[in-house]
Formats: C-alpha cells, structure tokens, sequence
C-alpha cells in the first residue's frame, strides 16, 4: 500500500476571482489568436510575447559584451545576467539570486550538475533515482553511477490498484524509506510526473529523506528534484520543501528554450567542482561559455505575466511571493474546470468498457494532479492495447487544428516497464493543458476522442 502524505500541491480554500482567460491570459499569447488548440503543452508551452519582444529588444539594442564600463554594456550586463537571475529566484523562492545558473536546456544543466558532483563523490555513494521522471533527472545520475563510483538504486513507481486498472501507478514513500541507507548520497525525483501528471510533495519526501538518513547514518544526503512539469501549474518554494538543487524549462513555462536550475549556496560552495574557466566566480561554476544572454533576458517576461494573474484587486503592498500564491490559486481552479470534462470522458463506464485506462492517478482533482493526462486503450485481457496509441492520435489529427501528442514523453525507463506494455514508442496518449485553454477546447478534444474510441463511425 502506497503511503502518500495527506497534504496537497494547493489547496482550494481561499476564495479567489476566476480567471478571465480571454482578457488575462490568452490575449498575451499572439499564437494563441490562431484558434489552434495547443493540447501538447507537455512538451512545450506557447511563448508570451512579452519574452519575444525582449529577445528581439536586447539583439537589436544591447548585444555588447558584459562587463564593460560604458552605458550600452552596463545595460546588457543587466539585462542578461543580474536581471534574470532576480527573476527566476522568486519563481523558485530562493534566498539569493547567485543560486541561479542557466543553461541551453534542464537537460544540460543535470548533465553539468552530475559532471561537477562526480569528482567529489565517494566510492559506494548511493543515488535513489526515481523511475517515473523524465529521463532529465534519470540519465546523468545513471551515467554518474556506471563510470563505478557511485551506486545506482531506482526508485520504481509502483501500482496503487492493480487488478482494476494496473496503470495507475505511483511513487511510494514505503518503498523510499526502505531505500535510503548509510550510504545514500542523492535522491533524485520529479515534482510532476510528465507522464503520470501526479503531485509527488516534495517537501515530504525531503522531510522522510532527511529523518530515515539520520536515523541511518548516513553522512550526506542531498535532493535533486524536477519542476519541469510542476512550475507551470503550482509554486515552487525550494526553502519551504528544503532541497539542495531544482529546476524547470522556461521554454514549457510560457518563455524560450533554456532551462534554470537552483543550486543552494551550501552545495554550490561545497559539492561541486567548477565546469568553467578557473578564474571566474563560484556561482558561475554550472554554466561553462554561459547561456544565450539575449534569451536569458526574455525569460524575464515570464514573472511580471504571472504576478498580474494575481489580479488587481486588494492586494496592493504584496510581495512577489504572496501574489505568486493567489495567481497559482487562480490557474489551479481554473485547471480543475478544465480536467472536468476530459475525466467524465476517461472514467466514464462507456470509455471503461472500450479499454481506456488512465496511466496515473484516477482523479481530476487539483490536490491529486496536474493537467497532464495520459491513457491507452487497451483490449479484453487489460493489458494488450486494442488501439495504438499512434493511431487514435493520428486519427485526433486528422481533424484540423488540435494538437495532442503519443509516444514515451522522455520518459522511456517508465513505459519500458513490462506491466505498462511491451512498446514504449508508442507509449501512452497525452493530453496536457495550461491555465490558457479553455474548457470549449477541452470538450472539443473529448467529443473527438469518444468517437474515435467508444462510437466509431
């Protein structure tokens, strides 16, 4: 039995205005006017124009060199370094701005962190890896562990009811605790996965890491946790959840393609080695021929887009912070409203009887999961697929204007499993949203999936 804390991602207490999603959050979206319905937002967000038109700001009139002394370098030093690391330390709550290192991807950047950790990793140190995360936060601890050092211990997500629907699997803290050892030196999970849309709390994994590790002995553990597919649904707070090193991709949060991790100060100082030039600056030690500055500026149109969905009504005086919370209270009764239609659909007893399984959690609730939702369709024995996943995408495509996506999601050690089928390429089907669609959008998509799968023509 899974042993999950009761507490949630958000909880829907606090009385807020809807979100007027047109006005508020579409109209900032110049891709979004199209009519188009961006259902793939798992694999990429839309861009704000806001980032755009700073991108194009900064090359056409402050592309110098940092560090100079006259006015149009001192305008680009601003801009491409000191600005977005302010930005992107709010977004993840850290306590200083040099916590922040960029990079062209989070792929990158977990390739870079696991590069600067190997050489102060100690033979027989153990990584519990969780298996149900994109392979961002699976690959370079796998890699790190097979060069001999290090031990690899994978953290298999298990199933919560497997004779009524054996896809529907989760993380368990039992099997976490029962883990963690003397040696244990990392624990590496994902905040959301991508393809399980689960809330996975990170701040009571961290909490059992740390108590279990004492209680074992073991002299150093820290935490390396995925936001990717959190950030763009629910707050990050590093402090509050008390983890060494985080990070997301701006480009599926509403910005460009780079990603940004934090680091905490502690470990910058004290558990890396330095990736780049010798004689630069400790907290440049992750980013080796730094980022693209003219895209780590547009990425500081993301923050003041989600501080105004907080909206404007009595909150005059709020900190970043406390406006962060009531926006991300805003976009997750809006989410909610969005899953309604889409699980009627999947959990309906006609969908059910046409071999539709969800891959995670059987809820729509906002406390359980992300918009992120993934199925298959699968035949009498409840484990063969009776459609492919390909083929019932294709067929949603063959409608104009709508994308959805199938596949393994980067997510390949998870769907590799033999209970979860024998194709990974053809994975799952996946449906994901953002606060920016709407619940029109929604029932289109499920109108044209029940007849692809429970009433064909």
């Amino acid at each position: 039995m899974n042993s999950q804390p009761e507490s949630s991602a958000i909880t829907m207490t606090t009385l807020t205005t809807p979100l007027d999603v047109q006005t508020e959050c579409r109209a900032h979206f110049p891709s979004l006017q199209s009519g188009f319905i961006f259902a793939d937002n798992g694999g990429g967000s839309q861009c704000l124009k806001d980032v755009a038109d700073r991108i194009y700001d900064y090359l056409l009139n402050s592309n110098v060199q940092f560090g100079a002394g006259y006015s149009v370098s001192i305008v680009s030093t601003k801009r491409g370094t000191v600005d977005p690391q302010k930005a992107a330390a709010v977004l993840f709550n850290a306590a200083s701005p040099e916590e922040i290192s960029f990079g062209g991807s989070s792929t990158i950047l977990i390739e870079n962190l696991a590069h600067a950790m190997e050489p102060l990793v100690n033979e027989g140190d153990e990584f519990i890896v969780s298996f149900a995360d994109h392979e961002t936060n699976v690959g370079p601890w796998v890699r790190l562990a097979s060069h001999g050092k290090a031990i690899l211990v994978p953290w298999q997500p298990r199933p919560v009811s497997p004779n009524d629907n054996p896809y529907n699997v989760a993380l368990s803290m039992d099997d976490l605790k029962d883990l963690i050892t003397s040696k244990t030196r990392l624990v590496a999970f994902t905040a959301c996965s991508n393809i399980l849309g689960a809330w996975t709390h990170p701040k009571e994994i961290a909490a059992l890491v740390r108590k279990v590790g004492a209680e074992k002995g073991a002299k150093k553990i820290e935490i390396c946790v995925d936001c990717v597919g959190y950030a763009p649904h629910r707050r990050i707070d590093v402090r509050d959840w008390d983890v060494e090193y985080a990070f997301f991709s701006y480009y599926k949060f509403y910005g460009p393609h780079i990603g940004v991790l934090y680091t905490r100060k502690s470990s910058l100082d004290n558990s890396l080695t330095s990736l780049a030039h010798y004689f630069l600056k400790d907290h440049e030690k992750l980013e080796p021929g730094g980022p693209g500055y003219e895209v780590t500026y547009g990425t500081t149109g993301v923050l003041p887009y989600l501080l105004s969905l907080a909206g404007n009504s009595g909150l005059e005086g709020k900190s970043d912070g406390e406006l962060l919370d009531v926006a991300y209270q805003r976009i997750a009764a809006h989410e909610e409203e969005l899953m309604k239609p889409i699980f009627d659909f999947l959990l309906s007893e006609e969908a059910k009887k046409a071999g539709v399984r969800i891959v995670g959690p059987e809820s729509g609730k906002v406390e359980v999961r992300a918009p992120t939702i993934s199925f298959v369709v699968v035949g009498p024995d409840g484990k063969t697929k009776r459609l492919q996943s390909k083929d019932v995408v294709a067929k949603v495509h063959s409608q104009p204007g709508i994308g959805i996506r199938y596949g393994y999601h980067y997510s390949h050690r998870l769907l590799a499993r033999p209970d979860l089928g024998d194709d990974p390429a053809d994975g799952v089907i996946r449906v994901s949203l953002l606060h920016y669609n709407t619940t029109e959008e929604v029932q289109k998509i499920v109108d044209i999936l029940n007849g692809i799968i429970v009433s064909p023509n």
